[in-house]
């Protein structure tokens, strides 16, 4: 087992861009169907995805988007495609300003702007970054509504979500529990820490975060998780026609038309 310093943190406090379209708005005057009780994407993969440098660097908002990629492409392929540690730490400099000549964990990153950089930019993927991967659209959750966080997973194949982490798995003094639980005596925040939600049931998200699979109970969501975003990846629609709030490709460009600056 890693030992607790090589799990890192690194998500900075969340922001609010009205650019940003949410879920809420783009479901009103519709009732969509009940998410499936269950939903697993996670079946059938790797029980190692890699750390992705989260276990020396504070990149986890690239980091748990690399994590994504591999959830897609193994779902829409059948085989999980991991793109090269240099390609997660190039995504890290451009959209955060992390400086490798610097040293040490870096700044940190936004959700928001990470996902913003990766919708105009491109996440760098294959070798040295020669290419890069956009995504169609990113949308806002509420995680309050815990419905429409299952139908983003069950929709979009993760849900890439932002929370406050407590002291109860805290990485910093301990190897993460396998099953994360509200301690209300162990409630303190300690960072910030973005990981994708890759499936769920009733007792809980299946969580991916530094390249292992946890279980984060619906308590522990409730209590921590302030920020959630359904992303449409363009194979995953192309593969499962499914996308945030059932809005077609087209649709879901002309939502990002603020954020794009058009």
């Amino acid at each position: 087992m890693s030992t607790p310093s090589s799990h890192k943190l690194g998500r900075l406090q969340r922001t609010y861009d009205s650019r940003i379209p949410h879920m809420s708005a783009l479901l009103a005057g519709k009732t969509p169907p009940a998410p499936p009780p269950s939903r697993d994407w996670t079946k059938g993969m790797p029980a190692n995805l890699g750390m992705m440098l989260n276990d020396s660097l504070g990149d986890c908002t690239c980091a748990a988007f690399y994590h994504a990629l591999q959830v897609w492409s193994f779902n829409t392929s059948g085989q999980p495609v991991t793109q090269p540690d240099p390609d997660v730490e190039k995504l890290y400099i451009d959209a955060c300003g992390y400086n490798p000549k610097a040293g040490g964990e870096g700044p940190g990153g936004n959700e928001q702007s990470v996902l913003t950089y990766i919708l105009k930019k491109g996440a760098p993927s294959g070798p040295k970054g020669a290419t890069t991967q956009k995504i169609t659209a990113f949308v806002e959750v509420d995680p309050r509504q815990v419905d429409d966080v299952k139908r983003t997973i069950n929709d979009c194949g993760v849900a890439y979500i932002g929370f406050n982490v407590p002291e109860s798995i805290d990485p910093a003094t301990m190897a993460p529990p396998a099953v994360w639980t509200y301690e209300p005596k162990k409630a303190k925040p300690v960072g910030g820490h973005a990981v994708v939600l890759a499936g769920y049931d009733d007792a809980g998200a299946r969580v991916i975060s530094w390249g292992m699979y946890y279980t984060m109970t619906w308590e522990f969501f409730a209590h921590f998780v302030d920020e959630v975003y359904a992303i449409a990846d363009p194979d995953w629609f192309n593969a499962k026609g499914t996308s945030p709030a059932g809005l077609t490709p087209a649709e879901l460009t002309n939502q990002m038309k603020a954020l794009q600056g058009s």
